[in-house]
């Protein structure tokens, strides 16, 4: 876990979630930088980074982040930076596709020793309360076994809805586990039972009036999901805010590209074989080096 001792509230998340998940001491690494802003370049990311690694126990497998800012490093995302590494090569110049990564879809459970990478997630919120009311329904949801059902919203917005096209499969993960709601709307109201909610949308209205499971993901295939400050589009945060235990979104524009965005099918696969939500939500996404995953990285419901 990395804390910013400069960001009192990072600070907090980062005691709060030692105590609740049972964080070994030698695994908390602490940081100082200016947390005030969105962004980070590269350089001062870069010696950060080296910090980090060297105060990280070889053993350590994946980061979380307990901040909100910043959540880019230039041209890529903060957590995909941290798992990484800043490359240039995560980044593209216009709608071109980017480094893949070789995390998709793997069986692998110790990335960093097989793959060299450490899949990051941030535990993002505004305040303690939001943080906490997180943490506690990532630990909530363990083991749980949930039911719910996961909604899949066919839009009528062309570029946003290219994710539509996988929803079919969906439900043959599903088993007697999950029903499956394919809607032709691009959003729901009112649903007491939401495990997974995904969307192509700008916006997703009546997002708070649903009840989120413990462990619920949520995501809607937009441009600046990832700017948590909410800039024109509705921030990923909504989905934490609403109650949901992890999102999405992209940082930088990607274009619609498939690839950079979660695969629903994937993260299913791995989330309902028991994987956490971490290790599921970047197993689900060919190339996230615009991508920034948020929520409770540690929450696994679906493994006994």
């Amino acid at each position: 876990m990395v804390v910013n001792d400069s960001d009192g509230l990072s600070v907090a998340i980062g005691e709060y979630y030692r105590m609740q998940r049972h964080i070994p001491v030698r695994n908390m690494v602490h940081v100082r930088f200016d947390g005030s802003h969105a962004s980070i370049d590269a350089g001062a990311f870069t010696r950060l980074k080296a910090a980090v690694d060297a105060s990280t126990p070889p053993q350590v497998q994946a980061f979380a982040l307990t901040w909100m800012r910043p959540y880019r490093v230039d041209c890529m995302s903060i957590t995909t930076a941290f798992a990484a590494g800043f490359d240039p090569a995560f980044c593209s110049e216009g709608c071109g596709a980017t480094r893949r990564s070789p995390y998709l879809d793997s069986d692998s459970r110790r990335p960093f020793e097989d793959l060299r990478l450490r899949p990051t997630m941030s535990i993002a919120a505004a305040d303690i309360a939001q943080a906490r009311a997180l943490i506690d329904r990532g630990i909530a949801a363990d083991g749980s076994m949930p039911g719910g059902t996961a909604y899949l919203g066919v839009s009528d917005d062309t570029a946003r809805n290219v994710r539509a096209a996988g929803y079919a499969d969906t439900g043959l993960l599903a088993g007697p586990r999950l029903r499956v709601r394919i809607l032709p709307m691009p959003e729901i109201v009112d649903r007491p039972d939401v495990m997974f909610y995904f969307v192509g949308a700008r916006d997703v209205p009546g997002l708070a009036s649903n009840r989120f499971l413990p462990g619920a993901v949520g995501d809607h295939l937009t441009s600046f999901g990832g700017v948590l400050d909410g800039k024109g589009q509705m921030s990923a945060l909504r989905w934490l805010e609403a109650g949901a235990t992890g999102s999405y979104g992209t940082v930088v524009e990607p274009c619609n590209i498939l690839g950079k965005f979660p695969s629903a099918v994937l993260l299913l696969r791995h989330y309902l074989g028991g994987e956490s939500l971490l290790e599921s939500y970047w197993k689900s996404v060919a190339m996230p080096g615009q991508g920034l995953f948020i929520g409770e990285p540690l929450s696994h419901p679906y493994s006994r």
